[in-house]
């Protein structure tokens, strides 16, 4: 149980730090945020990829990767416009 817990939080802190790395503009958020956001994303991205039929491979699963990266910079913005009030511009 512990090895999952910890293998979830490097996951999300992996696709939450891409995710911002993806996303224009500045995303002042902190770490601990940037991680809850990833796990999130990276959570609601296998679900997705899972209702589009997307199968698990042998290797990466470079299409639930890149779902979940997505998912992530989603959930990034609303918590950038939402929680934290910012506004973005164009």
């Amino acid at each position: 149980m512990i090895v999952e817990i910890i293998g979830l939080v490097i996951f999300g802190a992996i696709i939450g730090a891409l995710a911002r790395f993806f996303m224009k503009g500045d995303q002042n958020i902190g770490m601990v945020w940037t991680i809850v956001l990833g796990i999130l994303g990276a959570l609601a991205g296998y679900w997705l990829a899972g209702l589009l039929g997307v199968a698990q491979t042998g290797g990466i699963d470079w299409i639930r990767w890149i779902i979940s990266i997505v998912c992530a910079m989603v959930l990034i913005g609303i918590y950038l416009g939402a929680v934290s009030g910012r506004r973005r511009a164009g």
